[in-house]
């Protein structure tokens, strides 16, 4: 019995280790300052003909929720902006910018992306300077 009860511990810090480490590992090898100066702003930059990211996704049940903005202010405080690199880094597979969900799911699916973003072809290519400054910091661009 104890046997059994020790091996479904050992089983359950497994899993638990599965789950929690990657998330650590992906946030470490991305550098924070460049998540703050070149990705967080697209977030909130007017795209001609498509809503800002924000407006959708400020404080929705999706995967990729941005945090509020305080009343009066124009960005992120600094404690916002941590857990958003948190959030985001889940969205994406540093080093591997064709499995970061976060540059496919609103690029248009004739320039590789997913066939269903809500928010419309935020991205028509990879060319797209924005898309370009997410897609260098899941490279690895370091500030």
């Amino acid at each position: 019995m104890r046997t059994c009860a020790r091996l479904g511990t050992a089983m359950a810090v497994a899993l638990l280790a599965a789950l929690v480490v990657p998330a650590a590992a992906r946030a470490a090898e991305l550098d924070y300052d460049v998540f703050k100066s070149r990705v967080e702003p697209i977030f909130l930059k007017k795209r001609l003909g498509h809503a800002r990211c924000y407006a959708c996704h400020a404080g929705s049940a999706n995967a990729f929720r941005l945090e509020k903005l305080p009343a009066g202010a124009s960005f992120w405080s600094e404690e916002q902006s941590r857990r958003q690199f948190d959030m985001v880094s889940a969205l994406v597979s540093p080093g591997d910018v064709s499995a970061s969900k976060l540059l496919l799911h609103p690029l248009a699916p004739e320039a590789g992306g997913e066939a269903y973003h809500s928010g419309g072809r935020q991205f028509a290519d990879k060319n797209d300077p924005d898309w370009k400054a997410i897609a260098a910091w899941v490279a690895g661009a370091k500030k």
